[in-house]
């Protein structure tokens, strides 16, 4: 590598950086964070197994994990125009990032919430809680603590699905190395640096999740 491509790469890891920093946490961060009221909505129809919405929730997750995010982001960006709907980058991707992401998590929770003990939630409606109270203090905070791993590994993936925002023009770090790219004609070391950024950035993701993990066992110690 000669010192040319050293001296672009130093240049362009700070601009690189910063669109991680500033555009791709923020856009994963908030797509979560409403995937999981998603999630948790749809897990909760499921878990109640009212009719006609759990039909409805079941079409949902099916028709979202059988097609492809990049192909959900095309249809809301460059189709969504033609029924005279038409949406800024950045809210296109947060939309679909979140429905993507929250069919994905609703599975999650649906499994967690079957895995808490019918007994518990009896438990609770003998002593007086109404159906409401039994999911507020007894069966969410259990089934919230056996999705939290797979829900962290959501994020991380989230994380760098972000990356497929760039083909509806949102300038996360991505776009930022591509734009850098087409200027300077360098593909291999620009494109390994921003996977070496996303690689950091999920790590950093991992170490907070195993810290998650060992507070949430230690809890279920000291409560057990």
């Amino acid at each position: 590598m000669d010192s040319a491509t050293i001296e672009l790469l130093v240049d362009a890891l700070p601009k690189i950086f910063i669109a991680g920093v500033t555009v791709t946490l923020p856009l994963a961060l908030v797509s979560f964070a409403i995937a999981l009221v998603i999630a948790t909505v749809v897990a909760l129809i499921q878990y109640a197994r009212v009719p006609v919405l759990r039909q409805i929730a079941r079409f949902y997750i099916w028709v979202v994990r059988g097609t492809p995010l990049f192909v959900q982001l095309y249809i809301v960006f460059f189709g969504l125009p033609d029924l005279g709907i038409t949406l800024d980058p950045l809210p296109t991707a947060i939309l679909v990032l979140s429905i993507n992401t929250g069919a994905y998590s609703a599975e999650t929770m649906r499994g967690a919430l079957e895995s808490v003990p019918a007994g518990q939630a009896e438990a609770g409606y003998c002593v007086g809680m109404s159906y409401l109270q039994v999911m507020r203090r007894i069966v969410l905070p259990q089934a919230l603590r056996t999705a939290f791993p797979p829900l962290s590994n959501e994020l991380i993936s989230l994380v760098k699905d972000t990356s497929l925002a760039s083909g509806i023009m949102v300038t996360e770090m991505f776009r930022a190395t591509q734009e850098i790219v087409s200027r300077e004609w360098v593909t291999m070391p620009l494109y390994l640096e921003v996977a070496l950024v996303y690689l950091l950035f999920s790590t950093v993701l991992t170490w907070l999740q195993r810290v998650g993990e060992r507070k949430l066992a230690a809890q279920g110690m000291e409560r057990g």
